[in-house]
């Protein structure tokens, strides 16, 4: 009884998490006016289409930020983390420590993704730097942004450019003393992120 337990809580965190990162790159795609008609883009624009449009008609976007795509994103989290307590056997938490524990696990996602999508371009930079493939064309659309800082800051000397290497980095320390700091301060198990 408890492995079964076990692996629909495990079926839950990985297909809620996949979901999950699928609203926060639709989210990011928006922010920085990623090219549309890519195919991966549109796959990610008609897999969450049917839960973001009729919220978007009570959520409106305002500054240029789609502020419906963050609420689903953050409801999902919510309903996912309650699911996960209820089959855990564990019921229901405060409302305060749901909506930190949701905020958190989105945070350790998002910069979680962006590991993996450094991590993918570093390498693909190495083995295939001119590819015009539709996923490493979005992964370089979705990262340079957050490089174009720190390149600012530190030159590339001869060349070689080590602002994925900083950011991977500064990435790798707030997954792994940052975040676990938060949830302590808010008493979140790191196993519910």
């Amino acid at each position: 009884m408890m492995t079964m337990m076990q692996i629909l809580i495990f079926l839950l965190k990985t297909l809620g998490s996949i979901y999950l990162t699928i609203v926060l790159l639709r989210f990011i795609l928006q922010l920085i006016r990623a090219d549309y008609y890519n195919p991966i883009t549109k796959f990610i624009v008609k897999a969450t289409n049917p839960l973001l449009v009729p919220l978007r008609k009570i959520i409106p976007g305002v500054g240029g930020i789609d502020w419906a795509c963050l609420v689903l994103a953050f409801l999902i989290k919510i309903v996912l983390l309650q699911l996960i307590l209820l089959i855990a056997g564990i019921g229901y938490i405060g409302i305060t420590k749901l909506v930190a524990t949701a905020f958190l696990g989105i945070l350790s996602l998002l910069a979680t993704t962006y590991f993996w999508a450094m991590i993918i371009i570093v390498i693909a930079s190495w083995v295939a730097p001119y590819s015009h493939n539709p996923g490493l064309s979005l992964l370089r659309q979705i990262i340079e942004p957050s490089l174009a800082p720190i390149r600012k800051i530190v030159p590339a000397p001869g060349g070689l450019d080590f602002s994925p290497m900083i950011a991977l980095l500064l990435l790798h320390i707030f997954n792994i003393y940052i975040m676990p700091a938060l949830a302590a301060t808010l008493g979140v198990p790191m196993g519910l992120l």
